[in-house]
């Protein structure tokens, strides 16, 4: 009896079931991740066909991995997994067709994500104009709509999969979805720490060839840059971790005791770690890439001359810091989650 009662009060599971005799409604993310590939599949075919703009970024042209005519194949492939994804929510719900798609969503948002890997230094171009990092105008446009439809792409197919599995039609969360954490377990705070060791590996690398080696130019751009480097090798992983970055410490001034805003640590440790990976990630394969070949993947140029050694250990340093600090931000996400008003998960 008791049980039952229980039961009845427990907050009823929504799934991603239509209710009989109702039409499945369209995905609006899936047509606007059609309507985005369809839009930017025209413009690289555009440019393809004896359009291109010149000077788009530090390589000449606007993307990466994914380049000229390959580039119209890849926002091809992302108009037709969209189009699957709004118009055919119920011819893959099940087995292999449903998997098949969902690994096709994610492998297309992960290439135009990898193509898109400069829009790093069109963000820290853009930010700080006095760093000394160029800025190419039309160049940043192109990569911020192929990042565009990537995330487009990214979020049609995890609706998707949250809309065609057991579970929660809200939160998308099945009967084994991680629960959320009530401590923060080790394997945390291993990953912020990893992620300040990467940075201060950096640091070391930079102070073994010189300080004033490097591309940038002075100023207060260089300052900021510098700042908000350190910031984000060294609060901001350790916030991911620590109680402080879930509670004003005691000497903030009219926060103490209140909790921190989840967005204000979340957000930029995900952005942050999801760049570096992304680029420097990129960056690692190409440099060992070149290296095969029997050629310095950073030549001199520029009257900047920098030994082999140190993007070595340089690219590896970054990589570290974006891999732990995306890790570190898995476990804020979890230890800060709340549960879901329509299932209780």
């Amino acid at each position: 009896m008791e049980s039952t009662i229980r039961s009845a009060a427990r907050p009823q599971r929504r799934t991603g079931a239509a209710p009989p005799g109702a039409a499945p409604a369209r995905p609006a993310l899936a047509g606007a991740a059609l309507v985005g590939a369809a839009l930017y599949g025209m413009l690289r075919v555009y440019w393809r066909a004896g359009h291109m703009p010149e000077a788009l970024s530090p390589v000449d042209g606007d993307l990466v991995v994914f380049t000229g005519w390959s580039s119209a194949g890849l926002c091809g492939a992302a108009a037709v997994v969209s189009g699957l994804l709004w118009a055919s929510p119920k011819a893959v719900t099940a087995g292999l067709p449903r998997r098949g798609l969902l690994a096709a969503g994610w492998a297309v948002s992960a290439a135009m994500v990898a193509s898109a890997a400069l829009f790093l230094l069109d963000v820290v171009g853009g930010i700080l104009p006095g760093l000394g990092v160029r800025f190419y105008p039309l160049g940043a446009l192109s990569r911020a709509a192929c990042l565009g439809v990537a995330v487009l792409v990214g979020l049609a197919t995890l609706a998707h999969q949250r809309r065609t599995r057991d579970g929660c039609a809200v939160c998308g969360r099945g009967d084994n979805a991680p629960a959320a954490l009530g401590h923060t377990p080790r394997w945390v705070f291993v990953a912020a720490y990893l992620a300040v060791a990467g940075c201060a590996l950096r640091l070391v690398a930079q102070a073994c060839v010189g300080f004033g080696e490097n591309p940038m130019t002075g100023g207060v751009s260089a300052v900021l840059f510098e700042a908000g480097f350190v910031l984000a090798g060294t609060v901001l992983p350790l916030a991911l971790a620590h109680g402080w970055g879930r509670v004003w410490p005691r000497w903030v001034p009219l926060a103490a005791g209140r909790r921190v805003p989840r967005p204000l640590v979340l957000w930029p440790a995900a952005g942050i770690s999801g760049g570096m990976v992304v680029y420097f990630g990129l960056m690692l394969v190409l440099m060992v890439g070149e290296r095969l070949q029997g050629r310095n993947p950073f030549p001199p140029s520029g009257g900047l001359v920098l030994p082999e050694a140190f993007f070595w250990v340089a690219v590896p340093s970054y990589l570290l810091w974006g891999v732990a600090m995306a890790v570190a931000a898995a476990g804020y996400a979890r230890r800060t989650r709340t549960a879901c008003r329509s299932c209780g998960r």
